[in-house]
């Protein structure tokens, strides 16, 4: 009698228990972003939310959060999104991976800024004949680029060369 009493105690725990943990996380946006019906950013705008617009965060997807905004639901930029609570599972290894500009779970990474070359770094930098000959490797013909921009709807534009530097 006992063991049928756990055993119809440990199924209920199964069926309350996630549904506890699936609780939506309270945020508000951080700037004016789109709710698009999929996680991509050419997907269909379902409305545009302003900034400090509450929403639920419902799920993550890569760099994306399903929210839920009043009777809307729809994804949006992580980066538009500030969490009003810290996320289930945080933890000082979260602190850290802010801290040191990496993120997520092993799969993205995200990363803030851009590293350019210092004047040292400039200074002393040398030729490498086999390296611009791996780069050079990797130019394409004009009309392949044509054809791939074609392809993803995307619009040929003719960039002119840098000019050449002036010599001290």
């Amino acid at each position: 009698m006992k063991l049928l009493f756990l055993r119809r105690l440990a199924a209920g725990l199964l069926l309350v228990l996630p549904a506890s943990l699936l609780a939506a996380d309270p945020a508000t946006l951080s700037r004016a972003d789109a709710l698009r019906d999929k996680p991509f950013a050419d997907a269909k705008v379902v409305v545009s939310l302003a900034t400090g617009a509450k929403v639920d965060i419902l799920s993550r997807n890569g760099g994306w959060y399903q929210v839920k905004s009043g009777t809307k639901s729809g994804w949006v930029r992580m980066l538009s999104v500030r969490r009003s609570t810290a996320p289930a599972g945080s933890s000082v290894a979260g602190l850290a991976s802010v801290a040191s500009g990496r993120a997520g779970t092993g799969t993205v990474s995200t990363t803030t800024g851009v590293r350019g070359l210092d004047a040292q770094e400039l200074a002393t930098a040398a030729f490498n004949e086999t390296q611009v000959a791996k780069a050079e490797g990797f130019r394409t013909s004009r009309a392949d680029a044509v054809a791939f921009a074609k392809a993803g709807k995307l619009v040929v534009r003719d960039v002119k060369p840098l000019p050449t530097p002036a010599k001290k």
